[in-house]
């Protein structure tokens, strides 16, 4: 079992991303990118933090604690790649505003197409092997196949069957999520997710990440004096990050049948696991604390 899965990395990936932006696409209608023209400030500021403020955040975080290796190129890749569809119900949960979220999911999604291989490229570079080349063709193609048209066949979806639709993402995302864990159990079984390999001052230093990221969505709204639903919406676009695409970039750039980037990519997993769980129990906390705020 492990073997097949080692051997099979990247289409487990592949196959619960696809699910994944089909459920996602099955939700949206040309009508939600509307917050692009009604609300400029909001939608520019969200946009702006994700493409610029968390890879910025993650190059400084990067400096200053001298991180490196797999860990280094882990963290950014989380910083590279776009807020995750989670990101939208966990906004409306803390009573933020749903549309501007869907909004800023949607289009950072489409610019990652160029924004996530040309900031692996200025980020990562100096922590891979001196023969590695960054394939950024292929990195584009596969976010254009298992990103973009998964979405584009949901939204079509939806127009042709608006009746049936909110049954293919409910039952895409469900096979999603079984995927991820079949990515878990796959890896574990394999010994590629190892706490004491990856190192127990790896796994504070991703929790730190975490915290520090989580600073930038809560402050970084909080300077342009946006509405509180608007800064909620950004603040989970910023912390709850598409890590289906990070597995999938990591299986195609460091696949677990080639020995000679199997550690390295093993790092690179784990700690694109372990900020998924984070972001999840800080998301968590959040919504508790909003929802409370909100009745009073």
């Amino acid at each position: 079992m492990a073997d097949f899965y080692v051997r099979h990395e990247y289409w487990f990936a592949a196959s619960q991303l696809i699910l994944a932006m089909l459920g996602m696409g099955a939700t949206l209608t040309a009508k939600d990118f509307r917050d692009v023209v009604l609300e400029p400030l909001a939608m520019s500021v969200g946009t702006a933090i994700q493409l610029v403020a968390v890879p910025l955040a993650a190059f400084i975080f990067l400096r200053l604690l001298g991180v490196h290796d797999g860990l280094a190129i882990g963290i950014a890749l989380i910083a590279a790649i776009p807020g995750g569809t989670t990101s939208n119900i966990f906004t409306f949960f803390a009573r933020g505003n749903g549309a501007l979220s869907i909004s800023i999911t949607a289009v950072t999604t489409i610019a990652c197409l160029v924004s996530t291989p040309l900031l692996l490229s200025l980020m990562i570079s100096q922590y891979l092997p001196a023969d590695f080349t960054m394939p950024k063709v292929q990195i584009m193609k596969e976010i254009a196949l298992t990103l973009l048209l998964p979405l584009g066949i949901g939204m079509l979806f939806l127009k042709l069957y608006p009746s049936s639709a909110p049954s293919l993402s409910k039952w895409s995302i469900r096979g999603s999520l079984l995927g991820i864990i079949a990515i878990v159990v796959g890896s574990a079984m394999a010994g590629r997710l190892n706490m004491a390999a990856f190192g127990y001052n790896n796994m504070l230093l991703v929790a730190l990440f975490t915290v520090f990221l989580s600073a930038v969505g809560f402050l970084t709204p909080k300077l342009a004096r946006l509405s509180r639903p608007d800064s909620t919406a950004i603040e989970f676009e910023v912390i709850v990050r598409n890590i289906n695409l990070g597995v999938l970039i990591k299986a195609s750039i460091f696949p677990a049948a080639v020995v000679e980037t199997a550690q390295l990519g093993n790092t690179v997993l784990f700690t694109l696991i372990l900020y998924g769980a984070l972001q999840l129990l800080i998301s968590a906390v959040l919504i508790f604390i909003y929802r409370r705020s909100s009745r009073v």
